[in-house]
């Protein structure tokens, strides 16, 4: 089987969707060089009329994306930094969301923004180190995290043909995981996956964090069954995926890489005990409220969630139920 990276999935899937689909064009800074190492090749295989450099200004190139869409295109935005996302929070949301509700969906308005390498492991600091997904699942934009390189593909494919906006976050700590990917496909928005069956406790883990979860389901396999459910797409969420498993188990962890205070963790487990009677309180395990990443590498790791602090939250939520 070849095996494929997580960054390559992404590579791949531009490629794939441009050829596929000539109103696909890629657009952001320094992305014919392969800055984030993600559009290698592409500028060479698709000329500059498909793959644009822009100026710095996030604002006016994110808005020039949503007139494209608007006028029939299919452009791809690639953020160097999801920090920025912060800065064109206008353009997303007040703009690229709400047009097609606000005509009655007399518009469509399908771009894609690509955040390669969100998040921190190698001292990114504090204004390069965010996870924030939660803001766009809060306001109702599609908004999905893939965990390996065969859903990097497949949900970056999706994104491209649907004819929302959506918002992919490529976690840092996933870009250089590699898998056997026989056959890249298409993955559904709005579908989770269960990484592995468990019978005692249901551990959600957001991205990358699906690794550590695995990893610690298989520490822990002697002494409790971990089902690790993989959410993949954050909004719309499978809630009738993870209700089924939690029903079975009777026990919720989550396990998220963004701050505590209103991130996705907190809404998981607030939807869930609204559905599920459960055998024990659930906990999550986030980066601290209001965290800023620090430069040190070794603080930037401590300030993000580990496997000593998913094992111990499991192994509590057992005990108690």
């Amino acid at each position: 089987m070849p095996r494929l990276s997580y960054r390559r999935a992404l590579t791949r899937a531009l490629a794939d969707e441009m050829t596929r689909d000539e109103s696909v064009f890629l657009l952001g800074e320094d992305i014919r060089v392969a800055a984030a190492n993600v559009t290698s090749g592409l500028l060479k295989r698709f000329g500059p009329e498909r793959v644009v450099d822009t100026p710095l200004s996030e604002q006016a190139f994110t808005s020039f994306a949503t007139g494209a869409a608007l006028a029939g295109l299919r452009p791809v935005i690639e953020f160097q930094i999801p920090s920025l996302l912060f800065l064109v929070f206008e353009q997303i949301v007040n703009h690229a969301h709400k047009f097609p509700l606000m005509t009655g969906g007399q518009c469509a308005v399908p771009v894609t923004y690509l955040v390669p390498g969100s998040g921190s492991r190698t001292g990114w600091a504090g204004q390069h180190s965010d996870h924030p997904y939660s803001l766009f699942a809060h306001v109702g934009v599609t908004t999905v995290v893939p965990a390996t390189p065969a859903d990097a593909y497949g949900l970056l494919v999706s994104a491209i043909r649907c004819d929302d906006p959506v918002v992919v976050f490529a976690p840092a700590g996933a870009m250089d995981l590699r898998a056997d990917v026989t056959d890249p496909a298409p993955v559904p928005l709005g579908r989770g996956v269960v990484r592995r069956a468990g019978t005692d406790v249901t551990v959600v883990a957001v991205g990358h964090l699906v690794h550590d979860a695995l990893a610690v389901a298989g520490d822990l396999a002697d002494q409790v069954s971990v089902e690790v459910f993989d959410p993949r797409t954050l909004y719309p969420f499978d809630w009738d995926g993870l209700v089924e498993s939690v029903s079975r188990t009777g026990r919720l962890v989550v396990v998220d890489d963004s701050n505590r205070s209103c991130g996705i963790a907190g809404e998981i487990i607030a939807t869930v005990v609204e559905r599920v009677r459960l055998l024990a309180p659930p906990r999550r395990v986030t980066r601290p409220d209001g965290a800023v990443l620090p430069f040190a590498p070794a603080l930037d790791r401590a300030v993000q969630p580990g496997r000593d602090q998913l094992t111990a939250a499991i192994q509590l939520t057992v005990k108690d139920g």
